[in-house]
């Protein structure tokens, strides 16, 4: 919801007036009756403000688009997701599931930065936002609603343990999710160091001993092994 803020327009009518009725008692041709009725309209002003208060007005927000449909939808439930992982978080009392729902929390919404600004990047998410994260949420789900139900049961318990062996794991996932998505980007500046070296290892600006051999400048005429005769 979007709050508008409509401040009331009595205060106003209540200046006016002040200047509409000074001027009736008494004559505003000189400089200093002028001053006066300022004065006067701006205390006034300052009263009715006491007593009229703003009007908040709540309206619905329009979503924002990014005209791509696709894009739009990932940043929808990445925003669904990280808000119920905050709740998950608030209420699981276990300190180990907590840190690790932060860090899930933290990569997820870097991966989901990542790809609103890279939309090219989609596709290499969709398995991720079609299956792992809500199953994710769906295991951390069940952890807090068992969690809360004082059993020691044998249902409870195993479950809640092996969600808990699981967490690790899914926290390496999500990890290893946000990487897969700069392996381009490292290929490229790879090529670029490799490249550059290369460049200036040519021109004699580095100081690989290897390199600078390979490009040690001509000391004078080379013997080609023609010889010419005379």
């Amino acid at each position: 919801m979007k709050k508008i803020v409509h401040k009331p327009a009595a205060p106003l009518y209540a200046a006016a007036a002040a200047w509409v009725l000074y001027a009736l008692l008494f004559p505003l041709y000189r400089p200093g009756h002028f001053v006066i009725a300022l004065a006067a309209s701006a205390v006034v002003y300052g009263i009715a403000r006491l007593f009229c208060k703003d009007i908040v007005e709540e309206v619905p927000q329009e979503p924002e688009t990014t005209g791509n449909p696709e894009l739009d939808q990932m940043i929808a439930q990445g925003k669904g997701a990280l808000d119920e992982m905050r709740r998950l978080n608030d209420s699981i009392q276990d300190a180990a599931i907590s840190a690790q729902i932060e860090r899930l929390s933290q990569v997820s919404d870097k991966i989901f930065q990542q790809v609103q600004k890279d939309p090219s990047q989609l596709p290499q998410i969709r398995k991720f936002m079609s299956y792992y994260l809500p199953t994710t949420l769906k295991l951390l789900r069940a952890y807090d609603d068992m969690s809360r139900q004082g059993v020691q049961g044998e249902n409870i318990t195993g479950t809640m343990e092996r969600v808990r062996g699981m967490m690790s794991t899914i926290v390496t996932a999500f990890e290893r999710q946000l990487d897969s998505l700069f392996g381009d980007q490292a290929l490229d500046i790879s090529t670029d160091i490799t490249v550059l070296d290369n460049m200036m290892a040519r021109e004699g600006l580095s100081d690989d001993p290897i390199h600078r051999t390979q490009a040690k400048p001509d000391d004078g005429p080379q013997d080609d092994g023609i010889q010419l005769e005379l």
